[in-house]
């Protein structure tokens, strides 16, 4: 039986200086795309995060007000593992952000605030893959990204931005989708791996209450395993992958 034609990577475009990662909770772009961002700043390219959520309701023996703030310090150490120290919060309610023009409104302000060349966000789709159901969160996040990257250009799209002093902003040049089950693109995940690891061990608290495993062993055994199979359709290198959309 003839084997099944795999698809090779491209690599990702590196002709920009500015991008904004823009996701529902902690811990979703150390699950993701880390590796990536660690090799972004190393070359000196501007990265800024912009999280819907603190996370609040993400841990079943913390209540929402101790969580967030736990999640939030959380959150910044772990950027700031693989050179990230802008960190901004938006404030949506963890477990039921709604998809709608006030979650489109704050993505586009943000993106007119930061004035990305490239928006990075998390899959949006149903599934991962086909095999396990997203989260509401995740989906209404993500594709009011794809939205909102639109969206701030448009001065007649929450022209209240605009008189905010939020110009529109049209140099969103591309959005790149981590954990898409139909990725296009890769950046080589070598430089940035072990920062990636340290960067999710960050989230220890988060963490602690996944898995019985040792946090160390469970956090680099999962994100090699993932780099190394994205790998494979990636020249044989550890890889991050994104599906990358053009504007």
């Amino acid at each position: 039986m003839t084997e099944p034609t795999i698809t090779q990577l491209q690599p990702m475009p590196d002709d920009w200086q500015r991008a904004l990662a823009v996701v529902a909770h902690p811990d979703d772009l150390e699950y993701g795309c880390s590796a990536a961002i660690a090799a972004w700043t190393d070359a000196g390219r501007e990265v800024a995060y912009v999280l819907a959520t603190r996370g609040e309701a993400g841990i079943d023996t913390l209540d929402p007000e101790r969580c967030g703030p736990l999640r939030e310090r959380e959150q910044r150490a772990s950027a700031a593992v693989v050179g990230v120290s802008a960190v901004e919060f938006l404030d949506h309610k963890d477990g039921v952000i709604e998809y709608g023009t006030a979650l489109r409104r704050d993505i586009a302000a943000a993106i007119r605030r930061h004035r990305p060349e490239l928006v990075i966000t998390l899959n949006h789709r149903d599934t991962w893959g086909g095999v396990a159901w997203n989260t509401p969160d995740h989906v209404a996040v993500g594709r009011a990204t794809l939205d909102a990257a639109g969206d701030a250009g448009n001065r007649w799209i929450f022209p209240e931005l605009t008189a905010q002093g939020l110009e529109p902003w049209n140099g969103v040049r591309w959005v790149a989708v981590a954990g898409s089950s139909t990725p296009t693109h890769a950046v080589d995940a070598t430089p940035g791996l072990e920062r990636a690891v340290h960067s999710l061990l960050e989230h220890r608290t988060y963490i602690e209450v996944l898995t019985d495993e040792d946090p160390e062993g469970y956090v680099r055994g999962f994100l090699t395993a993932n780099a190394e199979t994205t790998g494979e359709r990636f020249g044989g290198k550890p890889a991050v992958a994104f599906e990358l959309f053009s504007r």
